[in-house]
This record gives C-alpha cells, sequence and structure tokens, in this order.
C-alpha cells in the first residue's frame, strides 16, 4: 500500500531518529542496511524490526525536516523558529520575505506555514548556501512555495507588499529601511542576532524610521525531566542562540 508521504522517520526507544526517502524503489538506511520502500510505507505508526534494531515508523513533522536539514551554515533552530512565526503572524496564504537563506531551515519553517497558497521569497549572497537551501526545501517537498533569489538583502529588494520580512544576517539595522517599503502596511519586521550588540544596532535603526511596537526577547527553553522517582529540570546548561528583534510597520507614528 503506498503512502501519500515520501520520506518517514525511524524513531528508536533512545530517541534517535533517522529521516529516511522513499523516492526509489530501494533504500538505503546507515547501520541497518537496504530495505524496499514499499515496506516502510505500509508501516506507518507501526513497529518495524529488523535485526536487532526496533524503530517506530513515522510521518516526519516539520520539526523533524528542520532538525535534519543538511547544512552549510548555523542554522535558526527549532527553539527560535516558532517565535519568529508566531510574533510575525505567519499564516497560510501569507507572503514573506525572507534575507539570509542560510541552510534553509527558516525558510522550510516559513513554506510550511504559508502553504500551498502562500509564497516565500527568499534572498542570499552566497550561492552555495542558495543551493543547500533550495535542496534542503526541494527533499520536504516543499519547493512550489519559495523562490530562490541570489542578491544582497541590505540594498533593497523588487518585492512589495510582504506581510513579513526576516533577516538572518550579521547586521540587519542595514536592511531596515528596504524593509520599510517592501512590508505593507502594519507588516511584520524581525531579525536574529547572535549578540546584543547587534540588537542595539537594529533597535535604534527602528526607532528612526516608521516602525512601533518594537522588541526584543531570548528564547530559554529548558526541559523538564519526568520519572518514577519525581520530576525535575533538566541538569543541561540552557544554551544561547541567538536574539529575536521584532517590530511593526506604519505609515505614521505618534
Amino acid at each position: 500500500m503506498n503512502a501519500p508521504f515520501e520520506r518517514v522517520v525511524l524513531l528508536e526507544a533512545s530517541g534517535a531518529k533517522h529521516l529516511v526517502n522513499l523516492d526509489r524503489e530501494t533504500v538505503k538506511i546507515p547501520s541497518v542496511g537496504v530495505v524496499r520502500a514499499d515496506t516502510l510505507q505500509g508501516l506507518l505508526g507501526r513497529r518495524w524490526t529488523i535485526g536487532d534494531r526496533t524503530f517506530l515508523v513515522m510521518v516526519p513533522s516539520i520539526r523533524d525536516e528542520i532538525e535534519s536539514v543538511r547544512r552549510e551554515a548555523q542554522i535558526i533552530g527549532t527553539k527560535d523558529a516558532p517565535a519568529l512565526l508566531w510574533n510575525c503572524d505567519v499564516k497560510p496564504g501569507d507572503f514573506v520575505v525572507e534575507i539570509g537563506a542560510g541552510s534553509g531551515a527558516l525558510t522550510l519553517a516559513l513554506a510550511h506555514a504559508v502553504g500551498s497558497k502562500g509564497r516565500v521569497v527568499t534572498y542570499d549572497v552566497r550561492p552555495e548556501f542558495l543551493d543547500r537551501a533550495r535542496d534542503n526545501v526541494t527533499a520536504a517537498d516543499l519547493e512550489g512555495v519559495v523562490e530562490f533569489k541570489i542578491g544582497d538583502g541590505r540594498k533593497g529588494v523588487v518585492e512589495r507588499g510582504a506581510d513579513a520580512m526576516i533577516l538572518d544576517i550579521p547586521d540587519p539595522w542595514e536592511a531596515v529601511d528596504g524593509a520599510a517599503t517592501v512590508l505593507r502596511p502594519c507588516g511584520h519586521f524581525a531579525s536574529y542576532s547572535p549578540n546584543m550588540e547587534q540588537v542595539n544596532r537594529t533597535v535604534a535603526t527602528l526607532r528612526k524610521s516608521t516602525f512601533v511596537e518594537i522588541r526584543s526577547v531570548e528564547i530559554i527553553e529548558r526541559e523538564i525531566v519526568a520519572h518514577e522517582a519525581g520530576t525535575h529540570p533538566s541538569f543541561a546548561p540552557l544554551g544561547h542562540t541567538g536574539y529575536l528583534t521584532f517590530a511593526r510597520k506604519v505609515l505614521d507614528t505618534f
């Protein structure tokens, strides 16, 4: 029986996951061997044992897709991507411009959120990054939603009327004036920055332009461990990823 999925996730009891493409008759699974694709397609949601290895065969979530992307550059991960989508109100049918495609992890999340009736245009100055992003988006079967462009988003882009513009570049303040032109009235601006000096310069530039509701946050995620002996926060250190800055474009300010 064929399933409407071209990829599956093999979940081990340890929590380890293996994303497997089912785009050919037989597929090779590392440390397992070669198996028929239709064998896995017929086992969605079920346990599969081969040799001394046991897996649950699952449909990949967008989190699985993002965590498994092949990387040409550091990615915006699954902790920060949802906050970007939520605060930028990205929803089905939206038009989003992304500056700094990188490896395409956030591009995947944006394409998934806007859906088949939406549109994402993503820019990068490095062709090899754009090629990697395109490969990752294509592997997730979301290429029909995304347009890939080589270019420097800081120098302005041709798009207009965007619902959101999201930047993952070292100097997002250089693209603020362009964002004011690209965004529709009340459209959302967001940037991802590793250090506070980048945040400071971005916020200062936003305040000089026609943007309101300017705020910056750091997303801290701490896992909770639950077992028979009790429940407690994980002892793993809380790692810094980046700071997220948000704003909305308006026509008049106070």
